[in-house]
């Protein structure tokens, strides 16, 4: 469904009115904002949990529930299986050791010893500036404003005023600090002097918890940086409870936790998040037909529930970047407001993961540096992370072959694509007021299937029977859709209320519906007004929902 009748203006979109506006009409809070917030946490509010479970909901249908294993579905290389599961966040601790999580999941961090705020080493850009005979490196964190920041910093530190610009000589363009050699020059992004940035040293992204009594290393876990291991353990359970041949699909969606040092851009990179994952076991002779097939099929799930292509990038993954295991991903990218004009920021990753996981967690874990299919061996000739011993391979029961299966593994954040659909539906265009005057309003062109509002029922006037009508609808509507009921104000202003929810229909009681039994149905995108019998509203939302 094509969601925009009505032209929108060309300019860009301003994050700090998405973000204004998701707090105002309930989307989004920051978590424990009375005593001044936590960063990298956010709380959905009624708006935004409604919009990000129809989200989930929108993904499950369409990836596991609504699937057809009966049938090849278009550029699929055969039928296929979905499945799905709900597994803990809190997991044995040999399994982030068997994967590899446990000695690589890490970020490299700098701390600043002015400031004493830390910053990821790869997220830090600069650029070289000369004035009174000296050259420094001033930084900024990277996707802020960075020349407007670079040039702050120049100036404050060489005790120039802002006339004076002209007078700083810039030598090359942004680079990032990974690129620089000793920090001795370097101007921290907040600090005064120059060198007060340490050296990067590692910092592990899991969050640790402690396990029953036990407060030693022995009572030591994590919560889970993703929700894929619990697929990959529960492999063969899934397999002999359901009795599915491959290829089969299992998907999961749940909470992980990152801890990240340096969370930033609203809900963007945030240390709570939600995924919603599959994990697509095949045969490894199909495993690139159906790599594509991936790629394909999620890069349009975006664009069916109303994401511009224009917005949108499919982009493969160079060699250099590749994951030790990765035989192939490809990152589907999204312009989200607060990156630079070009630029795209990541939405979904779609991995050929090959034998990997099942191999680390049969065998134990595997080296970074190694072959892909050689066990890391300890002092004592055994792998330094034994594995579950468990075979995890599949033998199918029609030819006998036994093989380890390859995995395509889809990994979308639902906070990331709630994030997506937000800025991509905020428009600002001309609409006629209660007076017929046009006048600026905010609307939120979210798809009728994501809208956290179905439709919005009201009477034209608090008197005459309209109140009492409009509520019979409003309860009737209410068993199918979520639907809200207002009467309170002009109804103009009701309008603009509910677009700026993003309200995809409006429902007016007026005075010809107590005569004919009729009711206006007001489509928010076009703002066009028809005549609906209040038994057909149901069918005709619904339809236009699914059209």
């Amino acid at each position: 469904m094509t969601n925009s009748s009505v032209e929108s203006p060309s300019k860009p979109k301003d994050m700090e009115q998405i973000v204004s506006l998701c707090k105002r009409r309930g989307f989004l809070f920051q978590s424990s904002e009375i005593y001044g917030g936590l960063q990298g946490f956010w709380d959905y509010g009624p708006l935004g949990v409604e919009l990000k479970r129809n989200v989930k909901e929108a993904w499950w249908q369409d990836m596991v529930r609504g699937h057809d294993d009966v049938n090849t579905l278009p550029g699929a290389p055969s039928p296929y299986a979905m499945e799905g599961l709900d597994c803990t966040i809190i997991m044995h601790p040999q399994v982030w050791k068997c994967s590899g999580h446990y000695d690589l999941f890490h970020d490299f961090m700098v701390d600043c010893r002015e400031s004493k705020k830390r910053y990821r080493h790869d997220q830090l850009n600069g650029r070289w500036v000369e004035a009174k005979d000296k050259k420094i490196f001033v930084t900024a964190p990277a996707g802020d404003d960075e020349q407007a920041h670079f040039e702050k910093q120049a100036l404050k530190f060489f005790n120039l005023r802002s006339k004076h610009a002209d007078s700083l000589s810039w030598d090359g363009d942004s680079t990032c600090l990974t690129e620089i050699d000793g920090f001795d020059q370097v101007l921290g992004p907040d600090a005064k002097t120059l060198g007060t940035l340490t050296e990067p040293r590692e910092f592990n992204l899991m969050f640790k918890t402690v396990v029953g009594a036990l407060s030693g290393e022995e009572g030591t876990s994590f919560l889970r940086p993703e929700t894929a291991q619990g697929i990959f353990v529960n492999f063969k359970n899934v397999l002999d409870s359901t009795r599915h041949r491959l290829p089969l699909g299992i998907a999961q969606i749940g909470k992980s936790f990152r801890n990240e040092i340096t969370p930033r851009n609203f809900t963007f990179r945030s240390r709570e998040f939600e995924q919603m994952e599959i994990e697509f076991f095949c045969h490894p002779n199909d495993s690139q037909a159906w790599y594509q097939f991936w790629r394909d099929r999620r890069m349009r799930w975006y664009q069916d529930l109303g994401i511009s292509s224009d917005n949108l990038i499919l982009r493969e993954h160079d060699k250099d970047e590749l994951s030790h295991y990765s035989i192939g991903t490809a990152d589907i990218e999204y312009a989200f407001p607060f990156m630079a004009e070009g630029e795209f920021g990541e939405l979904e990753g779609i991995a050929h993961r090959g034998d990997f996981d099942l191999r680390s967690h049969m065998e134990g874990k595997l080296d970074e540096k190694s072959c892909p299919l050689e066990v890391q061996l300890g002092d004592d000739g055994k792998p330094k992370w034994k594995g579950s011993g468990k075979d995890l391979n599949y033998r199918d029961d029609l030819t006998n072959e036994k093989y380890t299966p390859h995995v395509i593994e889809p990994s979308a954040g639902v906070d990331r694509s709630t994030l997506a659909f937000l800025c991509e539906a905020y428009n600002e265009d001309e609409a006629p007021d209660d007076k017929g005057k046009m006048q600026t309003r905010t609307v939120m062109r979210l798809h009728p299937r994501i809208a956290p509002i179905k439709a919005a029922v009201f009477p034209l006037v608090k008197k005459d029977g309209m109140p009492e009508l409009a509520k019979r609808v409003y309860l009737d509507l209410k068993k199918s859709f979520h639907v809200f009921y207002d009467e309170k104000g002009a109804v103009g202003r009701r309008y603009r209320r509910q677009d700026e929810a993003g309200t995809p229909y409006c429902i007016t009681v007026d005075g010809q519906s107590l005569d004919d039994n009729t009711v206006t149905l007001r489509d928010r995108d076009t703002l066009e007004q028809i005549r609906v019998k209040i038994e057909e509203c149901e069918s005709v939302i619904r339809e236009k929902m699914n059209g």
